[in-house]
This record gives structure tokens, sequence and C-alpha cells, in this order.
């Protein structure tokens, strides 16, 4: 890696977009520290603190590099962005107008671009309108004003926040290094690890000697790199499925015979299915927060909140086991459920199939046609079900360690740890692959 980045630091217009890439890392920083014009900062984390003991707001916390602490200009961060997008790849495949304008090549895609951003925006005024009214009923504004000037305030505030990363991460990828979104959403995960190991260092060392704080640190830091090597191991981990491309003889040269292979993912889906079950679960707490007497936990409805809430699942173990075991097995099963849905939509084992068969390729040992699609089709089920194993233990590993050990949620584990390995990872691959075309130009 360090190499990498020596070599591309002494290429002009690589080292430009690193250092672009850089300078709009710092404007995202600086803006999550600007809060909201006229929010009342006493009351800011006393509100949050109090809505978010179901652990409801913690994965969008995370991913909002705790601009959502301070309420800042960019508290949604690039969340409506990213939903936009999974809901327009969902509606690409069930629309047949989409389907078109995805099939017209770069022009196609430019307008489903533009029908993102806009949904973008509209998902950003909804989630704004929803934030500023049900944080300013919990005295987020105070009593500066009228209410109602600093909630429309919040709603324009928020929702340009929104719409400026959503700029910032088109911009990195159009003038910088790497998917400008994914870059984005690495910085703000990344933004949160020095209090996560803050928290974590002053629980296991606090009341003890030297020398056990010292051991206490070196097994928390190995258990850090063989979670992160597991991480790269399954991220990085794949079926290559040969192919041989039939030869034909043109005068006296045999044309074509060429072996290839098609790679298949263990995380087909990535860490889709894991961000969908638990925003999915997530959704009964967030609304019940804004619900006056929802959130009484003694009440059968209040314990239904507990199954569905994974921060309760561990602390409260002993005294609700019935509820964890269920809150457990159904967040395992959304994850599954989630892992073959993506991934149907996304990779069509019978469309695969059939330009296989137009291009002369075929699967040694199987027939094209049907027989190939049925093969695909079975080794992408096993590799789905591997995969969501793997996904639901690195998931599970941060909700385990939150609860048995009475910490706040690590965001350097589980999905956050999979998503800050696989965009360094691709960040990497772009930056060689960009000293390679460098290379092959100035030989040529």
């Amino acid at each position: 890696m360090w190499k990498t980045l020596k070599n591309a630091w002494g290429i002009k217009d690589v080292r430009k977009r690193i250092l672009y890439t850089l300078f709009m890392v710092i404007v995202i920083r600086v803006g999550a520290q600007i809060p909201v014009p006229g929010t009342n900062a006493t009351y800011i984390k006393e509100v949050l603190d109090s809505m978010n003991q179901s652990g409801a707001f913690n994965i969008f916390n995370s991913f909002t590099g705790h601009s959502l602490d301070r309420f800042s200009i960019l508290a949604l961060s690039i969340t409506p962005y990213i939903t936009s997008s999974i809901v327009m790849e969902l509606m690409t495949i069930a629309i047949p107008k989409l389907e078109e304008l995805h099939r017209e090549g770069n022009e196609g895609r430019k307008k489903i671009n533009a029908y993102t951003r806009y949904l973008t925006v509209v998902l950003a005024l909804v989630e704004s309108i929803a934030m500023s009214i049900g944080f300013g009923n919990s005295g987020l504004y105070g009593t500066n004003g009228p209410r109602w000037f600093y909630i429309m305030v919040s709603v324009i505030a928020l929702t340009a926040g929104s719409a400026f990363l959503m700029w910032i991460g088109e911009q990195i990828t159009d003038k910088g290094i790497g998917n400008g979104i994914s870059i984005v959403l690495l910085v703000n995960i990344l933004s949160g690890i020095p209090e996560d190991l803050g928290v974590l260092f002053t629980y296991f060392t606090s009341g003890k000697s030297i020398a056990l704080s010292v051991v206490i640190v070196i097994l928390i830091v190995a258990a850090i790199l063989v979670i992160v090597a597991f991480v790269v191991f399954v991220n990085g981990a794949q079926r290559k499925i040969p192919v041989q491309y039939a030869g034909k003889i043109v005068g006296r040269r045999t044309v074509g015979g060429q072996q290839s292979n098609i790679p298949l993912k263990v995380l087909t889906a990535s860490v889709i299915p894991v961000i969908f079950a638990s925003s999915l679960m997530s959704i009964p707490g967030m609304i019940a927060q804004f619900i006056p007497g929802a959130t009484d936990y003694t009440t059968f409805w209040g314990k239904v909140l507990l199954f569905l809430s994974s921060n309760s699942w561990f602390s409260t173990f002993g005294t609700q086991y019935w509820w964890t075991v269920f809150g457990v097995l159904l967040y395992i099963l959304l994850i599954f459920v989630f892992s073959y849905f993506y991934t149907s939509i996304t990779f069509n084992p019978t469309e695969v199939s059939e330009n296989l068969k137009k291009q002369g390729g075929f699967i040694p040992g199987i027939r094209p046609g049907k027989p190939t699609s049925d093969y695909l089709n079975s080794v992408l089920n096993r590799l789905v079900f591997i995969g969501a194993c793997a996904l639901s233990i690195v998931a599970l590993i941060p909700i385990i360690v939150a609860g048995v050990f009475g910490v706040s949620s690590v965001s350097f584990l589980g999905t956050s740890l999979i998503i800050i390995v696989g965009v360094i990872l691709e960040t990497l691959q772009q930056i060689e692959g960009r000293i390679v075309a460098r290379e092959y130009d100035s030989i040529f």
C-alpha cells in the first residue's frame, strides 16, 4: 500500500487528484462542526442521548460522522443519496422505461443519475422536516423566538447540507481519487474512531494497574487486527467460474479459443443487506421516540421495541432472554433475505448464460443455455449463503461488545469496518490503475 502511494505521489496528475480529495475531506470535516442556526447547544447532547436509549440512531449517527451529536448542517450526511441510489436501482428493474434508459449507455445513465439527484433532494427534505419537528418538540431550539421559524431554517440547512455533500461526492469522483460517495462515507466513519477507542480504553483500564492496562490494550488491538484480517479475507473472497470460448479457423489461423472466468464475490451484495436489515429494525424505535409514552419498556409494545433494538439484546440478556433470542434471529433472517434479494436483482444468471452463448463461450463440462444458468444459480446461492453468514458474524460483533461490556456502539467494527476495508481497497486499486495507465501512455 505504501509503495503504491509513493509511486502515485511521483505522478503529477495522480498527486493533484489526491490533494484535491484531501482538500474536500477537510471541507467535509469543517462543515460537520457547524451547527444548524438557532439550535440550543446545551440541549443537543441531552436530547439525543435520551432519544438514543434504544440504539435507533447509532448506525445513522456513525454514517454522519457524529454530525448528528452536534446537529450540524451536515447531520443528514449522504444517507438520502444512498437510499435514493438503492431505490433507483430497484426501480430500474421494475419499470421498463428506466430499464431502457439503463441500456442506452452513457446518455441513459446520465438521465438516471439526474433522477437520483432529484430523489435525493426530496428524501433529504422529508428527513429534515421529520428531524426538525421531532427534535424541536424535545427542546432542541430551547425558547428562542418562534419555533416555526427555526424549524424552517433547520429544514433548509439540513437539505442544503445533504445536497452539498452529494455534490462533493460527485466532484471527488470526477476530479479526485476513488468513488466520491464512498469516500465521504469513509471519512464520516473514520471520524468517530478516536472517540470509540477512548471509550474502550477508559472502560477496560479504569481502576487497574499499569501492567494490566497495557496487557488489556494489547488484547484489544490484537482482537481488532484479527477482525480486520477476517473482513479483508471475506471482502476479497471470490469464486472464479472458468469460461472457454470456442475457436474458429480463418484461413490458416485459429481465431478465438481464449480462456477467461466469471468472478463471483462471496459478498455479492456488499454491506447492503446489513444496512437494510438495521434500518428496517430501527425504524419503529425512531418513530417511537417522537410518540409520548411509546418507549415505556414495561408494556408489551415497549418490550417489542426492546426486541427490535440491538442495543438492548445483550445488555438485558439475563432478564429478557427470549426477546434477545427472537431479536437476534430476526436480524440474521433479514440479513439473509436481503442478501438473496439484492443479489438476485444485481446478477442475472439467465442473462449471463445468454451472453456467453451469443459470444461462443461455455463453462467446461456444462452445456450452454439453461444448464449453464442453473449451474451459475446454484453456485451463486451457495456463495450468498456463505456471505450472509459472514455478514451476520461481523454485524453481531459490535452489538455483543456493546451489550456485554456496557460500552457505547463501536463504529470501527461490524458494518462500518466492512465499508472501511472495501473503500480503501477500491481506492488503492484505482490509484494502481491510474499508475499503470500512465506507464502505458508513456510507452506509446
